[in-house]
């Protein structure tokens, strides 16, 4: 496996600012967005675990990895997409496989960019239905 990458100190202070602001000082766990297992594989790493851990670590916050899961290899989201075809792409590709940890908390989900907010608004869907009393999303970049 690859060594994951490091979050440079300018992006992880950026990062802890915006979550002492509100709503996201509310925030009481922090969930990565999942890649397949085949592609984790295949990258090495996964982007939005690596950044959920640095903020973790700054924000002094705990974080779950393993409760909300990606099921089904999607094709990736190629520029051109449009959001009907990358809703559909990640409709019922997530699943939250252990409820407990995430029940009643308030959630930040992370990922690295938001283009449409497919992938986000899928998991954010996921997680409140598995019982999280909120989620919000922080993404580094918007395409």
């Amino acid at each position: 496996m690859k060594r994951e990458p490091h979050v440079p100190r300018r992006l992880l202070e950026k990062m802890r600012h915006t979550m002492e602001c509100a709503p996201l000082a509310e925030v009481d766990l922090i969930v990565p967005v999942p890649l397949h297992p085949a592609r984790e594989h295949e990258r090495g790493f996964n982007q939005a675990v690596v950044l959920s851990r640095a903020l973790a670590s700054a924000a002094k916050l705990p974080i779950e990895e393993h409760t909300l899961v990606r099921r089904v290899h999607t094709e990736r989201h190629r520029a051109g997409m449009d959001a009907q075809v990358r809703r559909e792409s990640v409709a019922g590709a997530f699943e939250v496989r252990q409820p407990e940890p995430i029940s009643g908390r308030h959630l930040l989900l992370v990922d690295d960019v938001f283009t449409t907010g497919a992938t986000v608004s899928e998991c954010a869907a996921v997680l409140q239905s598995a019982g999280a009393a909120g989620v919000y999303v922080l993404t580094i970049a918007r395409a």
